[in-house]
């Protein structure tokens, strides 16, 4: 794929939608890993990005709650709100799901890098009065880390590895710190993020590269994790948090980059262990925005730039490179 800056049409909003000034727009891992069509979706052409907040422009003709001027992000997923899985608050689940920024075989829809963007009402969350825009974007991948906690019920003091240390990594080792974990121990290649995930809430490290399943044993007398989080996707890395746990516990799977991995089987039947996926986020905007105004999550220590949209090629492709201590980076219009 081909990243390009141009002129576009004013995107039409209907009767339910709202028109979009957009003022900030994250870079997610998928919008990077999208970009050489390993997914299958983003593909092209499309306008991506998820992660945004901005200001209303207008408003359409049914909207009521809503108004020009207010200060707004919005859920990476519009889903129908009818069908059997909405009615059960699984919206992430949504059989008619669309996100935006994505382009697949089923459906196209547009995202946020650029100046307008077109959102339905329902999906909209109003921003507090002292959140930047910025910090705003980054309201999503916390999303994202609290409903992957919120897959297995907490059991004050347990133990929690994470392993990956990128963007959701990191937002998941302080959704676990504020969710009563008494032990995060933090996994990953870079000393760098590492280091991040200490200052963020982690209570040890453990460098992958070197026996890392020894590491943790030794860290959690023998037993192992009473719950895993793999932040990553790669088939190593889900092999490594199935063996980190302990027997009888769970490993939550966030991490997507590859459709199709292997699984230890035996360990995870002869262990009784339990799987979890965790797709997007489920209801957690609202609650996200106000820890986030109050403090309790801080995501200026993973904003690592503030660009201009128009140099939005650069920033993808030192991304994809993978640029040492470089994580999250916003784009602006």
């Amino acid at each position: 794929m081909e990243l390009s800056y141009e002129e576009v049409p004013m995107p039409n909003y209907g009767p339910d939608e709202v028109l979009i000034e957009v003022k900030a727009c994250g870079i997610c891992g998928s919008d990077v890993h999208g970009m050489d069509g390993s997914t299958g979706r983003r593909q092209p052409p499309i306008i991506m990005g998820h992660e945004a907040a901005g200001v209303i422009a207008e408003v359409g003709s049914a909207v009521t709650k809503w108004k020009k001027g207010d200060r707004v992000t919005f859920d990476s997923t519009i889903y129908c709100g009818n069908c059997d899985f909405c009615r059960r608050g699984e919206v992430n689940l949504c059989n008619n799901r669309r996100v935006l920024g994505v382009s697949c075989d089923e459906y196209r829809q547009q995202g946020a890098f650029a100046d307008y963007v077109v959102v339905p009402q329902s999906i909209l969350y109003l921003l507090p009065e002292a959140m930047t825009f910025e910090h705003a974007a980054l309201i999503e991948p916390y999303t994202i880390a609290f409903h992957a906690i919120r897959r297995f019920p907490v059991t004050l003091n347990d133990t929690a590895v994470v392993v990956g240390c990128g963007m959701i990594g990191l937002a998941i080792i302080q959704a676990a710190k504020l969710a009563g974990f008494g032990r995060i121990i933090a996994l990953d290649v870079a000393p760098e993020k590492l280091a991040m995930a200490v200052s963020l809430g982690a209570t040890d490290t453990v460098d992958s590269r070197y026996l890392p399943i020894d590491e943790i044993l030794r860290l959690t007398n023998g037993v192992g994790a009473d719950r895993v989080f793999e932040a990553v996707g790669a088939g190593i890395t889900v092999d490594i948090a199935i063996r980190s746990v302990r027997k009888g516990g769970s490993v939550t799977l966030v991490g997507n980059v590859s459709p199709q991995v292997e699984l230890p089987l035996q360990i995870v039947v002869t262990r009784e262990l339990t799987l979890h996926g965790t797709c997007a986020s489920a209801g957690e905007y609202a609650a996200c925005l106000e820890m986030m105004a109050r403090g309790d999550i801080d995501p200026a220590p993973l904003l690592s730039a503030v660009a201009p949209l128009a140099d939005g090629a650069v920033w993808f492709d030192r991304l994809y490179q993978k640029e040492e201590g470089l994580l999250k980076v916003v784009l602006q219009p």
